[in-house]
Parts: C-alpha cells; sequence; structure tokens
C-alpha cells in the first residue's frame, strides 16, 4: 500500500490486516519500487499523488518493465477522462478518495479474483479488445459484433458494456456504474443505469432471467457473468 498521508495508511492497514490481507507500507514512489522488487506483492494500491515520484509513474515504470502485478490506484479526481487515463495506463481498477475502507477490501478481493487463473498477464484494461463467446467489444473502433454481426448501441451504451466486461463476475452497484460511465458530476438517477441495461439485453438478445452476458443483482446492482478474455 502506497500513500504519503501516513494517517490514511495507519488507518488502512490494520483494516486490510483483519480482511486477513498482510500489508506492507511505502511512503513514496520511489520507496514502493524497491518494496515491489523486494517483496514482490500480489496486489499493489497505490495512490497517483505523492511527492518524489507520483503513483502514475510507478505504474508506468512497472509496465513497461513487464510487471503486471495488479495495481488499484487511489485518486482524488473524478472526472471521467482521468479515469479511462489510469485504466489505459494499465492500473486494473481505480477507487475515488475518499472512500469506504471496505469498498477498497471489496475492490481488493474482486481484482485477485480476477487475475487469479491468469498471473503474468496484462491487465483486461489494456486490451484492445474484448471477448465473451460471440460476443466481441472493439475497444479502439468503438464497435460491437455479436455472431460477426454488428450490433448498434447508444454511447453510454457501449461504454456501460466496456465497464461491465472490465469487470467480470463483479457485482456491480448503480451508484458505482453511474460514477464510472457518466461521472460524478453528472445530473441523472440511478435509473439512467437501468434504461441502459435494458438497451443492452435488447440489442445483445440477453434474457434477464437466463442471462449469458448481464445479472441482475437484487437489490445491489448488475453483474457481468460470462468469462471475459483480451483478444489480440
Amino acid at each position: 500500500m502506497v500513500d504519503d498521508e501516513k494517517a490514511i495508511t495507519d488507518n488502512l492497514a490494520p483494516i486490510l490486516e483483519r480482511a486477513g490481507l498482510k500489508a506492507s507500507v511505502a511512503a513514496d514512489g520511489e520507496e514502493a519500487l524497491h518494496q515491489v522488487e523486494r517483496i514482490q506483492p500480489d496486489l499493489i494500491v497505490l495512490d497517483v499523488l505523492m511527492p518524489r515520484l507520483d503513483g502514475r509513474e510507478v505504474l508506468r515504470r512497472l509496465r513497461q518493465a513487464g510487471n503486471w502485478t495488479p495495481v488499484i490506484l487511489l485518486t482524488r479526481v473524478g472526472e471521467a477522462a482521468e479515469r479511462a487515463m489510469a485504466l489505459e495506463e494499465g492500473a486494473d481498477d481505480y477507487l475515488n478518495k475518499p472512500f469506504d475502507p471496505h469498498e477498497l477490501v471489496a475492490r481488493i478481493r474482486a481484482v485477485l479474483r480476477r487475475r487469479e487463473g491468469f498471473p503474468g498477464r496484462e491487465p483486461l484494461a489494456l486490451a484492445a479488445r474484448l471477448r465473451c463467446g460471440d460476443l466481441i467489444l472493439n475497444r479502439k473502433a468503438r464497435r460491437v459484433e455479436k455472431s460477426g454481426r454488428p450490433i448498434e448501441l447508444t454511447s453510454r451504451a457501449l461504454a456501460l458494456l466496456e465497464y461491465l466486461m472490465l469487470h467480470p463476475d463483479e457485482v456491480l452497484t448503480r451508484e458505482r456504474l453511474l460514477d464510472a460511465v457518466w461521472g460524478w458530476d453528472y445530473p441523472v438517477a440511478t435509473r439512467a443505469v437501468d434504461v441502459r441495461v435494458a438497451e443492452l439485453r435488447r440489442a445483445l438478445d440477453d434474457d434477464p432471467a437466463a442471462p449469458r452476458f448481464i445479472e441482475t443483482m437484487v437489490g445491489q446492482g448488475y453483474r457481468f457473468v460470462g468469462p471475459v478474455e483480451a483478444v489480440s
């Protein structure tokens, strides 16, 4: 766990320990790189704004060196462009400050589950295309195909599908999807998520009673249930 704010690390480290996660702490980016080389952690929680070497530069150096240890970025920036940049640079997930420590624990476990069968692989966030069975999302061209046929989606529905596929088998609340896809300052209600999920289901011919792609988690949100892989 890398953060220059000692109050944060002093508070979080015991919570992570109680959750069964052994936590090592670094106070800046340079110390983080030394620790990563020395202890080879299973996952890195990395603050963006730090002295000496910021979190984005640490992430770039790790990925350029071929180190694909999962990374969750901590940021105070809520703009959609900044969040997209975090994923494009090779982060597995991000969490905006301030946050609930239990949400961080849930994100850590979700990322570890996602990467469990693929140690040393690039995160899905770096893939140009994502595939689930006969469904292919071309992230660069912003196109979706199913069984070789193009699927027409609104830009918001496509962004929602992308986020769901980047977090397979993870329960995503409507509030989290709103924050990720619409942005924290976008004036919409959680009902907007349901509308776009309905659009996706119609376009993908996905039966909510027996979903191949998007499952409704009653009282919680949605989950992408199909296995997702990166396509070169």
